[in-house]
């Protein structure tokens, strides 16, 4: 259950603290598949799991891509914001796949506030999100990435 902000400017006050850890999800070879589909991505370590079953990682992995793309719906696991007129992204500072997330492996996702921005269109959050893959001592990816939240007036 995500803990629900009633406003940007209450979850601006956590700066400086880690907000919480999403549930753990899988990612599904039809995930992969479907990614692949939408990206024009078919790099046979993704989609061939007879090929990628003779390589180092015993199987398909999926896109490096595919697991930053689950950072919203850990977002979604871990905070909502009530009485905005609008949330974007905004771009990321850094944003590194340390650890390839195999077929039917389980992600979840750590969201920490760093920093809070003031701006014109409304009020920059920077993130640091860290994504464990389980059953790894390393996370699958780490990023630090930026959300706008506008105040609804």
């Amino acid at each position: 259950m995500p803990k629900i902000y009633p406003s940007p400017e209450s979850l601006a006050a956590e700066c400086g603290t880690t907000i919480g850890t999403s549930d753990w999800f899988t990612i599904s070879q039809s995930d992969i598949d479907r990614f692949a589909e939408v990206t024009h991505d078919h790099q046979w370590i993704h989609v061939d799991p007879e090929r990628a079953s003779a390589t180092e990682f015993g199987g398909t992995i999926a896109h490096g891509y595919l697991v930053l793309s689950s950072l919203p719906r850990i977002v979604a696991d871990v905070y909502a914001i009530q009485h905005i007129s609008m949330g974007i992204n905004y771009g990321a500072d850094r944003i590194r796949f340390l650890t390839p997330v195999k077929a039917g492996g389980r992600i979840r996702g750590t969201v920490t506030l760093n920093q809070v921005v003031p701006i014109a269109l409304g009020t920059q959050f920077h993130f640091g999100m860290v994504v464990e893959l389980e059953g790894s001592s390393r996370p699958a990816l780490i990023a630090d990435v930026i959300y706008v939240y506008a105040s609804a007036t």
